[in-house]
């Protein structure tokens, strides 16, 4: 392989063959006669763990990824031996080990199948200038195998073909193909014959993937320190591959407050106060819903983080319960860097107590960034994260700032080559003390970890929201993000459609864009078409840079603030749908964004396509990325779906023509679905919510779904009180029944149900509720069959005549 280094070193070394094995429980150690270790530890019956040392002995077993809740546990283990190989067998994988070189090939249990094999295999070089191994494997790329993940790459959705850096990089107004950007997630999906496996290469160096640009039939991963150290994950299904790499990596630690999945508006900079106040009592005026009010770094004094400016806002306190009574929740930005002032109380405490990143021969680290120069603590010490963590209490407890958006945090420095810390900055790393070489992936996800530590003690007894823009795997467990500095063009719509596709299948599900673009200004058409794609994402939030112009949603003239309001009512009409995504995503590891071969990967068609999108488990989307469209063409995936406008009934597996002006985009609800729907508010909790709209559609078949609610805060449903309903229809061609099967303590505020039949092909003639014959008359059936529950129900039955 091509190693992009100017790196002194010894070229490839390789195992010898294998000398001794031991076993220790789930673990097992090859030993070669160069004594290079390979340790395998079965984690799972699908999850296996390659581990590798080059000088016999390894070194403490850290990782900030994996998290201590993954599951663990397999129905099968044995190791036999033959001549050439020593094969371990769990009840779903079979892993054979050469005995001459250590390489490896794994096979499916069921029938024998290959699922994935080394080519070369492990190999390193050793490295003059830092010390330790850069360290290397190469698999064999099988006939048609496609590649998915990575995070937020900007590139095709399938990345066969091409080669990657994982260093997390402030990236302003990068572009399709910039590489490296925000974050780090090392691990990537593999998909040939319909079976699905994952590789998670947890190393924190600077690592590479080439998935067949150098040699076709060749996928190889490196970096540039550390260990070889990587996870085999399989399915069959992509989708079993995503949810067992979330537990492995962690699934978030709560459910958000449901008021963070409604709209939110940042800019930067809104202030003053007098600002402020105008942005929101114009939505209120304008009746477009929003929930989150963002202030940029201008809110505070001098940018000195946990600082107010007197000036712009003399009364935090009471600007922000002023807010709050109008249905907003105030976020604030925190930056990681500290002005270096001794007047500043923050910095003269964290450098009283040396807190601070320290290069390797004493001096601080010194970069400038907002406030000028500054220092940087270092979050990989528990002491510090935790100190950082009561930073909060003022800002959160006592002002009453329902969130925290944490920004420059990869960490970025201004105006020095790589706008990173070089390499020689020490870190503590949980007591495994290293270079910045080391650290620098995971310094972003470790000051979201500390924001993420310290709202949790200060919004008590509510949830906290946090949201970062670096991150390494394992970040999804406390935060959610966004794609960074984007740019106000209709590629750039593209790619954030391909980015929060891409980081859900990489498990990371609480993901957004900067709706519109931060750089530059859209004009209204751009803007209207980002908020449809917006309206799907989990973490929905306009952002742009003040310098180019205004970018709220009446910014563009009456048709297009229409056209952006429907989209935003129609996202609070479906937060009972994405909450419900959302349980599944906490409980299940099940990305609430599916990229079409996600969600089919039996179809060759789906392997690479980037624009349609599943929604949750039942709504289809595809946005329209170009100008003057007055429709498009996508795939529909096999099935039948309704058009969610005007219910025509389509039947998938091939590409269509569907119209979509301004007002509207493409939007398809699966067949036999049950779509729980909110009334429009303003903002979460503006209503009471006393009657849950269901819009059902017909299916001559049966379709499951499920409504999940709790209190939409708090923790109570970590203690039983949730309401779960599953919904299972069954339809034949004169009858549709649905039965509900409610489990949990919650007792839900509606009793009553709005039920919308869609696509019912019959006339009804009768409807009985849990065998109760009810009057027709009295039911007051609409045109559209849509009627109107009274209570709650085990079974609806409706036949016809």
């Amino acid at each position: 392989m091509i190693l992009n280094t100017e790196l002194e070193s010894k070229g490839n070394l390789f195992p010898s063959k294998i000398i001794s094995y031991r076993k220790d429980v789930d673990t097992f150690y090859f030993t070669t006669e160069n004594y290079v270790v390979l340790q395998v530890t079965v984690r799972r019956d699908s999850v296996l763990r390659f581990r590798y040392s080059t000088k016999t002995i390894f070194d403490n077993d850290f990782s900030y990824a994996i998290t201590k809740y993954a599951s663990e546990g397999y129905n099968h283990l044995e190791l036999e031996e033959n001549d050439t190989h020593y094969i371990i067998t769990t009840s779903k994988l079979i892993c054979k080990i050469a005995k001459k070189d250590l390489r490896k090939s794994i096979y499916e249990v069921k029938n024998g199948e290959l699922i994935c094999e080394d080519e070369t295999g492990f190999h390193w070089e050793e490295s003059y200038e830092f010390g330790g191994d850069i360290v290397k494997m190469s698999k064999v790329s099988q006939d048609s195998e496609a590649y998915y993940g990575l995070g937020d790459k900007p590139v095709h959705i399938n990345l066969k073909g091409k080669r990657f850096e994982n260093w997390v990089t402030d990236s302003y107004a990068y572009g399709r193909d910039t590489d490296p950007i925000y974050k780090s997630i090392p691990f990537y999906v593999g998909l040939h014959h319909s079976k699905a496996y994952g590789i998670f290469f947890d190393n924190t160096f600077r690592s590479f993937f080439d998935f067949c640009a150098e040699q076709r039939n060749v996928t190889s991963y490196w970096a540039m320190g550390g260990e070889m150290n990587y996870y085999f994950i399989y399915g069959p299904d992509m989708t079993d591959v995503v949810a067992s790499y979330t537990d492995l990596t962690g699934k978030p630690h709560q459910l958000p407050p449901l008021w963070s999945l409604g709209y939110h508006q940042c800019k930067w900079s809104y202030y003053p106060e007098s600002n402020v106040k105008a942005i929101t009592n114009k939505f209120r005026k304008l009746k477009i819903p929003c929930d989150a009010i963002y202030l940029d770094i201008d809110y505070m004094d001098g940018f000195r983080c946990f600082t107010w400016n007197k000036e712009y806002f003399p009364d935090p306190k009471r600007m922000v319960r002023e807010l709050e009574d109008k249905g907003f929740k105030t976020i604030a930005i925190i930056d990681p860097g500290i002005k270096i002032d001794m007047d500043y109380n923050i910095f003269r405490e964290a450098l009283e107590k040396d807190y601070f990143c320290k290069r390797a021969d004493g001096p601080y680290m010194k970069g400038k960034v907002w406030p000028g120069e500054c220092f940087f603590p270092d979050f990989t010490d528990p002491k510090v994260r935790e100190w950082w963590s009561g930073l909060y209490k003022e800002l959160i407890e006592e002002i009453g700032v329902k969130g925290v958006w944490n920004d420059m945090n990869e960490p970025a420095v201004m105006d020095v080559p790589g706008k990173t810390f070089p390499d020689d900055v020490r870190h503590n790393y949980e007591g495994n003390r290293c270079s910045h070489r080391k650290a620098h992936n995971i310094y972003g996800m470790q000051m979201a970890r500390a924001t993420y530590q310290g709202l949790k003690k200060f919004s008590y007894p509510k949830r906290p929201f946090v949201i970062t823009r670096a991150a390494y795997s394992g970040t999804q467990r406390y935060t959610s993000t966004w794609t960074g500095d984007n740019v106000a063009t209709w590629d750039h719509l593209n790619i954030a459609n391909i980015q929060a596709q891409r980081l859900s299948m990489s498990g990371f599900s609480f993901v957004g864009s900067d709706i519109g673009g931060f750089a530059e200004q859209p004009n209204g058409e751009l803007y209207a078409r980002w908020i449809q794609l917006g309206m799907f994402h989990p973490f929905f939030r306009t952002h742009s840079s003040g310098d180019h112009g205004d970018q709220e949603p009446w910014s563009f003239g009456a048709n297009i603030t229409d056209v952006v309001r429907k989209f935003i009512e129609i996202r609070y009409q479906l937060l009972p749908y994405l909450y419900t995504a959302f349980w599944r995503y906490a409980e299940e590891g099940i990305p609430i964004l599916k990229s079409l071969v996600l969600f089919d990967q039996e179809d060759p068609h789906t392997h690479y396509r980037n624009d349609e999108f599943i929604f949750g488990e039942k709504i289809l989307a595809c946005p329209i990325a170009e100008p003057n469209a007055k429709g498009r063409r996508m795939f529909i995936p096999k099935g039948e779906w309704y058009n969610f406008w005007d219910d025509e009934l389509n039947i998938g597996g091939e590409e269509v023509w569907v119209d979509a002006d301004l007002d509207s985009m493409p939007i398809f609800v699966k067949a036999g679905a049950i779509i729980p729907k909110y009334p429009i508010q303003q903002y979460v909790g503006e209503k009471q919510i006393d009657q849950l709209v269901l819009d059902v559609y017909y299916k001559n078949g049966k379709e499951t779904s499920q409504v999940y609610e709790d209190a939409h805060d708090g923790y109570d449903y970590k203690k039983g009180r949730f309401s779960l309903r599953d919904l299972k229809l069954i339809g034949k061609k004169k009858s549709l029944t649905i039965q509900q099967f409610k489990s949990g303590k919650y007792t839900t505020p509606y009793d009553t149900f709005k039920i919308n039949l869609k696509g019912l092909p019959f006339k009804i003639a009768k409807i009985d509720i849990d065998h109760e014959v009810l009057d027709l008359r009295k039911l007051k059936i609409n045109g559209d069959n849509s009627f109107v529950v009274t209570k709650e129900f085990n079974r609806l039955h409706i036949t016809a005549k």
